[in-house]
């Protein structure tokens, strides 16, 4: 048709996050040539991703990866890939649990699910991480449906809900839910508590840099604060043993505060903007902190026990997370398909990758 490289695609929104979906027949199985068209895609090298179809915020430079199960107990993979369109990186080395929220339903209306009269079930199993979650889609009739009455907070309006199950999410990156062996590490003579639930992320009390945790996304421009968050994002990386976090999005900084009509105020950075929202992964891992004795969201919301719900209360509202005995995290999302068709890259930007395509 043209001079392009021309791949099938569906844009879907999932949670508060949204991005291209792709099968995995129809990229690169090589990650070097996957990550060149991944780029060119999204726009790669600009802060607006302008020439391509990502964004100028990390929660519409994601991609998901879905394809047949490769390991046993599972019906899909799920490979996660967040593309840092200003750097020109595809980085691999996170899940999103807002992305997970359409993979049922892409899973499902791609043939690689079959589904069920009024609901399906779908194990995920999360390439990025090794872990599988349980996905849990209305399908009323034996087709997935988007419309109805769930509501989440950071996105408009309503849609049909999406439950997401997390069972032993602990240790996703590292195999530990305390990578350092502690629940609290102190960085330059700040405390942290370095947790790795679902996602691994570094927890910092609000009010030990100078915030409250109830700031719009927008405050956090300060030039001199995102370096000090950086600096000791990177040294608490280095100590859960992610020995190139400064290239890496992850562990995600958080700051927590005391809240009202919440379990807690959080700020949660991607990582170096605010989010408008919270991740999914995120909420699971601040949720089973305030679980963990020592950590400073344990000590910030006292003892509490399973089963519980923990609220998480972000710039766009609340986030809830209910933890059960297992250990068992659940939360509720939506998604919506928005568009599909084929999404061209540049031969010039990915040339070797025309072949493998």
């Amino acid at each position: 048709m043209n001079d392009q490289i021309a791949i099938p695609c569906v844009v879907m929104r999932g949670g508060t996050s949204r991005g291209p979906f792709f099968l995995s027949r129809d990229l690169p199985a090589d990650p070097g040539l996957r990550d060149a068209l991944l780029l060119s895609v999204m726009g790669g090298g600009h802060d607006l991703g302008i020439d391509g179809i990502g964004g100028g915020n990390a929660v519409i430079n994601k991609v998901a990866i879905v394809g047949p199960a490769s390991v046993p107990g599972a019906d899909v993979d799920y490979l996660f890939a967040q593309v840092r369109v200003r750097e020109g990186i595809v980085d691999t080395s996170p899940n999103c649990g807002n992305m997970l929220a359409a993979v049922a339903p892409f899973a499902i209306e791609a043939g690689l699910v079959a589904a069920t009269a009024d609901r399906t079930h779908v194990r995920i199993h999360n390439v990025n991480t090794g872990k599988l979650i349980d996905a849990t889609v209305d399908t009323p009739f034996g087709r997935v449906t988007y419309e109805g009455e769930a509501r989440i907070d950071g996105v408009p309006g309503t849609a049909a809900p999406i439950e997401l199950s997390f069972p032993n999410a602990a240790g996703a990156r590292t195999g530990r839910l305390l990578p350092t062996g502690r629940p609290v590490d102190r960085i330059e003579g700040i405390d942290v508590s370095c947790i790795d639930a679902a996602m691994p992320v570094m927890l910092v009390r609000a009010a030990d840099l100078g915030w409250t945790g109830r700031e719009a996304p927008s405050d956090f421009t300060d030039g001199s604060f995102r370096a000090r968050l950086e600096t000791l994002r990177v040294e608490a990386g280095r100590l859960m043993g992610f020995r190139d976090a400064a290239n890496m999005v992850i562990p995600k900084p958080v700051l927590i505060a005391p809240a009202s009509g919440a379990t807690l105020n959080v700020r949660y950075f991607m990582p170096h903007d605010c989010h408008s929202a919270l991740a999914v992964t995120g909420a699971v891992a601040i949720a089973t902190a305030c679980l963990t004795p020592g950590t400073i969201a344990a000590e910030m919301v006292g003892a509490l026990e399973p089963p519980v719900p923990i609220t998480l209360a972000h710039p766009s509202g609340q986030l809830l997370v209910w933890l059960e005995p297992g250990p068992v995290a659940r939360v509720q999302r939506t998604a919506r398909r928005i568009f599909e068709g084929q999404v061209f890259a540049r031969r010039s930007h990915a040339p070797q990758a025309v072949l493998a395509a």
